[in-house]
């Protein structure tokens, strides 16, 4: 049990990044009427930016 937990607060960044940044982008996105870019849907937009951002944090061990 506890090296599952070890495991999942290891990759943490990048769960916080994809399971709640993306949503939160792609609903802020909706509610200003910005349209993503190449015809990308918005939630797929906020999951790359999300997903990014937590890979970022992820490796340096920081968001900012």
């Amino acid at each position: 049990m506890q090296f599952v937990l070890k495991n999942i607060l290891h990759f943490m960044p990048l769960i916080f990044g994809i399971g709640f940044l993306g949503p939160l982008l792609a609903q802020i996105m909706q509610m200003l009427g910005w349209q993503a870019p190449l015809g990308l849907a918005p939630l797929t937009l906020g999951l790359i930016i999300g997903g990014a951002w937590g890979v970022f944090a992820q490796i340096k061990g920081r968001w900012i």
